[in-house]
């Protein structure tokens, strides 16, 4: 989805004399990763042939094509497929988030039915919309072809759990490890083990079928085996991983006695592993990355040079607590700053990556915002610097807000209305720090999901 600048209304930025050029970087980087468009540029029809980079697939020794989408990001991208393939597609059912539908912008044909479910924490929607998925593979035979369309969020989305766990007991785990600020990669090690659909087990019920799953990855590295916890991905971890990462967290007196008992038996070798690469299952199925971080990065920097920033990307991909990211880059970048000639242009730093927040109060926001918030302090003083924290699905956490602004003033401003950063920062409310400063980023979603980026301007 296409957003524009004025879609950002932060007040630190509307005040900058550089706030509309730092809008129109922010946009860039949303609009290149746009999910459609990410479909448009690696898939091409013609002359009854699909070609998808260096694949070529003869469509017409398939008798159907079916549609199987899961994520924030398949509704535009099932309309660029179904825009290219016109009427050659039989069937197609897709899962996405609350919200993720827009009809009007993406009318999908009518052979396409779409479910909108939860998430993060999923709930009996997705396991009605996951048993569909079931039922809907019970018509694909050999002689079709299956296109799956992936991207961030198909893992809660996507779900149906291993007989003796109960939806209960997935939910209750999972606001385990999202409050102990497990990683996005440890968390679907985890879903993998607990999920008939995950590390590949999408595949088994599409037995014999040729599959296309065209990935956009919300993790950073592109493993695809993470991106959605991985349905149609050989899975190299196993269930002793999942038992390393409980006991990380020292969280094994917490969570439901069903989970611990499937992981046991996992171990024991009493219940089957996720499909593992190698596996012959995974055969008739090639996985292509559309659509990255990197790929919404390299937008947001051709939008800056353009406008006249100098450009420093940071080597490190963001991840680990996200307040302690916040702080650290506000001070590394105050000292970069201070460092460049007084000659050189405004300058803008640029990263991606995920952090993660372990929930100790009762607050409310998302890794952004507390990324924003952990800067605060750090940031204030007389040099002219701002930090924008953003979720590009445009969801920051269970929020409205897609992220947050923090300058060199916000710090005195948020005093002067008595707020505390530490304070709030206690209490993981990141959202309502921000707010009263009217610094909180809203897009509404935009439908794509590549990940975090972090930018900091020197003004």
């Amino acid at each position: 989805m296409i957003i524009q600048p004025d879609r950002i209304t932060s007040y630190s930025l509307l005040r900058s004399s550089r706030g509309d050029d730092i809008r129109r970087v922010l946009v860039s980087a949303v609009n290149s990763i746009d999910a459609g468009g990410a479909i448009k540029t690696h898939v091409k029809y013609k002359a009854n042939h699909l070609v998808i980079d260096k694949y070529d697939y003869d469509l017409s020794r398939y008798k159907r094509i079916f549609i199987i989408g899961v994520g924030k990001a398949c509704i535009p991208m099932a309309y660029a497929i179904s825009g290219l393939l016109v009427d050659r597609i039989y069937k197609g059912l897709l899962i996405t988030k609350d919200g993720y539908l827009n009809s009007e912008k993406y009318p999908l044909n009518p052979q396409i039915n779409v479910i909108e479910a939860n998430h993060p924490i999923p709930d009996n929607r997705n396991l009605e919309a996951t048993s569909k998925v079931i039922t809907f593979t019970k018509e694909i035979t050999c002689e079709d072809l299956v296109i799956c369309l992936i991207s961030g969020g198909g893992s809660s989305l996507l779900m149906y759990p291993y007989p003796g766990v109960t939806l209960q007991d997935i939910q209750d785990a999972t606001n385990i490890l999202l409050a102990c600020g497990a990683s996005i990669t440890e968390m679907n090690t985890f879903r993998k083990h607990s999920d008939r659909f995950k590390g590949g087990g999408l595949l088994k019920f599409l037995s014999n079928v040729t599959v296309i799953s065209l990935i956009l990855s919300d993790v950073m590295g592109d493993y695809p085996e993470v991106i959605a916890s991985g349905p149609t991905v050989g899975d190299p971890t196993t269930y002793d991983d999942v038992w390393v990462i409980f006991t990380k967290y020292q969280i094994l007196d917490q969570l439901p006695t069903n989970i611990r008992s499937l992981v046991s038996a996992g171990i024991q070798g009493t219940i089957q592993e996720t499909v593992k690469p190698g596996d012959p299952i995974l055969n008739h199925v090639t996985n292509i990355i559309v659509g990255s971080n990197i790929d919404a990065m390299a937008g947001a920097i051709d939008a800056a040079r353009e406008i006249g920033f100098n450009i420093i990307k940071l080597p490190s991909h963001l991840k680990g607590e996200a307040s302690e990211m916040g702080h650290l880059l506000a001070s590394e970048a105050k000292s970069l700053f201070s460092r460049l000639s007084s000659g050189i242009n405004p300058t803008c730093l640029i990263a991606g990556g995920e952090t993660t927040v372990t929930i100790k109060g009762t607050g409310k926001g998302g890794r952004n915002q507390e990324l924003a918030l952990g800067a605060v302090k750090g940031l204030a003083g007389d040099t002219k610097i701002m930090l924008i924290s953003l979720a590009t699905d445009g969801g920051d956490g269970p929020t409205d807000a897609a992220g947050a602004v923090a300058s060199n003033e916000t710090y005195s401003r948020g005093l002067a209305l008595g707020l505390d950063p530490d304070d709030y920062q206690k209490r993981n409310d990141s959202y309502n720090y921000f707010e009263p400063l009217g610094d909180l980023i809203r897009t509404g979603p935009t439908l794509t999901n590549v990940n975090d980026l972090v930018f900091i301007f020197n003004l």
